[in-house]
This record gives C-alpha cells, structure tokens and sequence, in this order.
C-alpha cells in the first residue's frame, strides 16, 4: 500500500521539526549548564573542574516554569575558609540538588533539599588547624595522628598523639569538625597534658564556601583523608 505524498511530506516535517526542538532542547540546557557552572565557580573559589548537569527532558519545558527536578554538580577543588581566616581545599565535590527553583537569568537557584560528599586531604587539614601542627592518618578509621610543637617549661617539644576526628554541633546550628586527642602522656609534668592539649586539639568549621545551606553532615578518616558527607535544605546552588 502506497503512502499518500501529503501524509509523507507531513511525516518528514513533523521528523524535520522534532529534529530541530532536540537541538534547541539541547542547545539552552548546554547553555544553562555553563551558566551555572561559572556562576558556581565564581562565588564559592572553585578551580576548573566545575561541571553541572541539569537532569530530564525536555529541558525547555522546565525552564519555562523556572523548576528543575535535579542538578548534578561536581568540582574537582572548593576552597573552604574558617572562621579563624584559614582556608582548606576540598576535592571531589559531589552534589545533587533537587527540586530546583530557577532565579530569572537561568544561572542559579535555589534547591528545597540537597545531598553530596567530598574529600579533604590531611595536608589540607593541616592547613585548617594551627601553625606548627601536621595531620596524618592515625592508623585506624575515625583516627588521626596530630604531631605538634610544643611551649613546655622555656622548652620547645615535639609531641604526637592519636585522635579521634569527629562532627560536633557548631554555633549557628551546622556542624564543625572536632579533633580531640585520645591520651596524652604525662610524663610525669604537671602541665604538660594541658600544654599539649593546647596545640593538638581544635574545632574547625568548615562550612565556609560550601554552596549556602549545604551543611556537613557526617565524616571519617580514612587512610587518604576525611570523607566527608553532606546534606541541607533550602539550598542556594548558585548566581541568587
């Protein structure tokens, strides 16, 4: 059976028209995708490596509504400052953002809840805690090993510890990293343990240059470094 000509000419418009939708589709989410990514990058210090990928399709339908199911963002470095003026590197930031509320120029928004994870190396971790204090593993899961100068006596010591790295409740309701050693041996000084405590033992928040609303939630130590594990509501992705 012969197709009618009018059916076929329609049938390669309509193939011709949802052709170029695709492209278009294709074209804006690209578009969409670097705008955010470069906005990202300019407010939180990231380093290249920034990548966003907008979930769905249609894209233009969701834009047209200015919600998104899901953001998937990755970057390779996030540097975090501390309240103290510090600052550490994260790498292999990893975020979803869900239910994504658009701002008007298409490069940010806001996402009702979000999750992730990252790493922090224990030179960085060094770098977040005092001068004159080096981080390494502490041969366990959840351990670290804290090496410090010490001011002991008109004495200058050298003094390491085992301990254990953990969240704690900050101030404004986040979480900050605790290190807090095991045992310190005395020596049989008085003083000393507190001397030392001093040095090694610390609080760092960490959440600052994180995507606003994006809280750490859980962390261990591991052989490499802290995993970190995020999570928050009400999240600002970028450029709002």
């Amino acid at each position: 059976m012969r197709v009618p000509r009018v059916l076929r000419a329609v049938v390669v418009v309509g193939v011709l028209l949802g052709g170029l939708f695709v492209g278009l589709d294709r074209w804006a989410v690209g578009y969409a995708e670097n705008r955010m990514a470069e906005r990202f990058e300019a407010r939180t210090g990231g380093v290249g490596g920034v990548r966003v990928d907008i979930a769905g399709f249609p894209f233009l339908t969701q834009a047209l509504s200015h919600d998104l199911d899901r953001v998937d963002l990755r970057a390779d470095h996030l540097t975090v400052k501390t309240p103290e003026g510090r600052e550490a590197a994260l790498s292999q930031l990893r975020a979803t953002f869900h239910e994504v509320g658009l701002n008007g120029d298409y490069s940010g928004g806001t996402a009702k809840r979000a999750e992730g994870s990252a790493s922090l190396s224990y030179p960085d971790l060094t770098s977040a805690a005092q001068r004159g204090v080096t981080i390494s593993y502490g041969g366990a899961p959840g351990k670290v090993k804290v090496t410090a100068a010490v001011e002991f006596m008109g004495r200058t010591l050298s003094r390491s510890v085992i301990s254990t790295v953990s969240l704690v409740d900050g101030k404004d309701g986040g979480k900050v990293v605790r290190v807090h050693a095991d045992e310190v041996p005395g020596e049989g000084l008085p003083g000393i343990e507190a001397a030392v405590r001093k040095r090694t033992d610390f609080d760092r928040d960490l959440g600052g240059g994180l995507p606003s609303g994006l809280r750490l939630t859980a962390l261990t130590a591991q052989e490499d470094g802290l995993k970190l594990v995020l999570g928050g509501t009400n999240v600002v992705l970028a450029g709002s």
